[in-house]
């Protein structure tokens, strides 16, 4: 596909996994303007590297945005090493505690660029980092953004209204942080602008800064030409459209996707661990996924689901992993899946656990001993437990362990598993 693509077509890809478009009615003119001028659009995505792991839920956006560029629009990326200084206060209840350095914001940065380029095609993409306008502002020009924003319009904003109201702190330098957001689109002439939905606030405060004509000769400064190509008559620049997508939740399938939360699917992460994952999510995401993280026509998803979920899971993931790994890895990744969970049999990178020789009699150690010295369990009674309960095992047969005091001969490399995960092989310390 490419910009003389028809508006139609450009709006059946852009439309697919996105929740709201504000103003949705300005969109199909702005792509009919583009179409016959070949002008391309700007569309901008913006990231603050606060941490360096892109997971899924991130790619949400940055698939969008290739999206865009496969139509044969512009790419920005904004890579906000200042607000990152800042830290982005949404859906926080009270400031962060601690903020980045300028060094640790720079390291981070490289690394998700480094990411991101698996998503999206940089060669072809600007990339800018906001520190470098917000770095050359002076307090008089500082002074003209923030004349621009009301206290007001800032109590709007949805995370700030709610700890106005249980009269929780909101610091100063907070509420800069969606002013520069927003002054990012003036910059560099934004005429989308991709996000979550919530992102509104910032969206629309954009729309509002880019009329403004004493802040579009400002930005000029700058050394983004689009934003003295683009100038209207009026002295403001068009105004951007906010495109924004639901938000992915997590493996848990509740909350939304996150590090901190331990729900996330990193795309760096090895394909058959990211594998795992994809077989460990609930029915009921599996559209959204689908919809959100692949290019798979709709209806051959509606197929997919009409399935078994496992067999709809297993081509999730490697529709998914394909698009970061070669397509012989995803396949060797559900292969593996298949082979050592689905189908009961052993994984390849079992630990191995030390038995010292100091643990022997005659060449055996009970039952109950064995799983706690493995560290398969973490109590004598843990073991007894367990072993009552039929569930534990040795050898590659996994042979049923009767009794605590059932005595296992030890040799290296014997199989000793407890419960339906843990396993162990065994190997002989003799210094031990």
């Amino acid at each position: 596909m490419n910009v003389f693509a028809s508006v139609d077509e450009q709006l059946a890809v852009i439309r697919r996994g996105v929740e709201k478009i504000v103003p949705e009615e300005e969109l199909s003119a702005r792509l009919e303007a583009s179409r016959k001028s070949g002008q391309p659009l700007r569309v901008k995505y913006g990231i603050d590297p606060t941490g360096i792991d892109v997971h899924l839920g991130h790619t949400v956006p940055l698939r969008k945005l290739r999206q865009f560029q496969e139509l044969g629009h512009q790419a920005v990326i904004i890579i906000g090493n200042y607000t990152a200084l800042v830290g982005d206060p949404s859906g926080r209840d009270q400031a962060r505690a601690k903020r980045l350095t300028a060094e640790q914001v720079e390291q981070n940065a490289r690394d998700y660029l480094t990411q991101v380029g698996k998503v999206v095609d940089l060669s072809k993409a600007e990339v800018h980092r906001n520190g470098d306008w917000f770095s050359r502002m002076s307090f008089a020009d500082l002074l003209s953004l923030c004349g621009k924003v009301t206290v007001a319009q800032l109590l709007t904003r949805d995370d700030f209204a709610k700890r106005y109201a249980a009269q929780t702190a909101i610091y100063l330098h907070e509420c800069l942080y969606p002013v520069m957001q927003a002054y990012d689109s003036v910059v560099i002439a934004a005429d989308i602008e991709l996000g979550g939905t919530e992102q509104l606030y910032s969206f629309m405060l954009a729309r509002d800064l880019q009329k403004e004509p004493e802040l579009v000769s400002q930005a000029q400064h700058f050394g983004v030409a689009a934003c003295r190509d683009r100038v209207l008559p009026t002295g403001g620049l068009p105004q951007q459209i906010g495109l924004m997508s639901p938000i992915l939740v997590g493996t848990d399938g509740v909350r939304r996707m996150g590090k901190s939360l331990g729900n996330y699917i990193g795309i760096a992460e090895a394909p058959y661990e990211q594998m795992k994952k994809f077989m460990q999510l609930p029915d009921a995401v599996m559209r959204m996924y689908f919809e959100l993280l692949t290019s798979l026509p709709l209806a051959e998803v509606d197929e997919i689901l009409a399935g078994h979920p496992r067999d709809a899971k297993l081509r999730l993931g490697q529709e998914v992993i394909r698009q970061y790994h070669p397509a012989d890895i995803a396949t060797e990744a559900a292969d593996r899946w298949q082979r050592e969970v689905g189908g009961g049999g052993l994984p390849e990178d079992i630990p191995i656990a030390l038995i010292p020789t100091s643990a022997l009699a005659n060449g055996a150690v009970p039952a109950a001993v064995l799983l706690k010295v493995t560290g398969l369990v973490a109590s004598s009674s843990d073991a007894r437990r367990l072993i009552a309960q039929g569930g534990a095992y040795y050898s590659d047969d996994l042979v049923g362990i009767t009794a605590h005091d059932q005595p296992i001969e030890v040799v290296d490399g014997l199989l000793i598993k407890a419960g339906k995960k843990k396993l162990a092989r065994l190997k002989i310390d003799p210094t031990a």
